[in-house]
This record gives structure tokens, sequence and C-alpha cells, in this order.
């Protein structure tokens, strides 16, 4: 029975970040995981008592939903610059594109 609930939290803490590709997701999925794990640490530190759980699970929700939206992927590079079809010279002189291949 103890391996059946460890492995259902487990579950239950892994969940969330499946498939999470936006900001709003990511910080979704930490506000749940902040609020699980602050309800927790709440609930430890305060005896039971219903505020300190209300109040980790609040501050951990918060904190989880920042750092969640702090953890998405960078953006893609830009696309590589167009290659120059025709060259030239221009009024000081520098060598610059004229034309461009069309792709």
């Amino acid at each position: 029975m103890r391996k059946v609930l460890l492995l259902t939290a487990a579950m239950a803490v892994v969940a969330p970040l499946a498939g999470c590709y936006s900001p709003g997701e990511r910080a979704a999925g930490g506000a749940v995981i902040g609020g699980l794990g602050g309800a927790g640490i709440g609930a430890l530190a305060s005896g039971g008592s219903t505020g300190g759980t209300l109040a980790g699970a609040a501050i951990g929700a918060a904190s989880g939903a920042v750092v969640g939206a702090a953890t998405a992927p960078p953006p893609p590079p830009p696309p590589p610059p167009p290659r120059c079809a025709k060259w030239g010279y221009d009024y000081y002189g520098n060598r610059s594109c004229v034309a461009f291949y069309n792709y």
C-alpha cells in the first residue's frame, strides 16, 4: 500500500511537467508543484494547522509559478541571411549586395 501511495504522489508531481511548451503552461505546472510542496512543508512546520498549510500552499504556488514561467526555452534562432545574387559598391566604396536570390 505504501508503494502505491508513493508512486501516486510521484506521478502527481511529474504529471504537470509533461507536455508543457508555453510559458503559461510552465507557470501553471510550476504553481501546482509549488503549491503541493508548499502545502506539505507548511503542514509539517505548523503541526498540521490549516493556516500554516494554506500559507505554505500560497507561497509555494506563487514562487512555483514564477520559476516555472522563467524556465521557458529560448526562442529559435533567426533564419540565415539571404544569399547575394549581385554585388555592387555604395557611395563610399564599400562592397554591398545589390540583388538577392529568390527562394
